[in-house]
């Protein structure tokens, strides 16, 4: 399974501008790459099964399927989960 190209960025758009607005203390020096007190934390994959979100959860990149509205919503439910004030990077 291979990083996400641009054109599959493309298609999350909108999903990753729903990640800067609502998380904002997440930096993303390269498209697509959000990283979290200079740690990786979220990423994105693309396979001809469809495209897939890797999410640092308790310090194990957790991979979650975001072609649906419904999957990218939980995806999005999962980020702020896991960026709560107590949970560490």
């Amino acid at each position: 399974m291979r990083h996400a190209g641009a054109a599959a960025l493309d298609r999350l758009d909108g999903l990753l501008q729903q990640v800067r607005r609502r998380h904002p203390q997440l930096r993303e020096p390269k498209r697509g790459a959000f990283y979290r007190s200079g740690h990786g934390w979220l990423h994105f994959h693309e396979d001809p099964a469809g495209l897939f979100a890797d999410l640092k959860i308790d310090g194990e990149w957790m991979r979650f399927p975001v072609d649906t509205a419904g999957e990218r919503a939980a995806l999005l439910r999962r980020l702020a989960e896991g960026l709560t004030p107590t949970s560490a990077p």
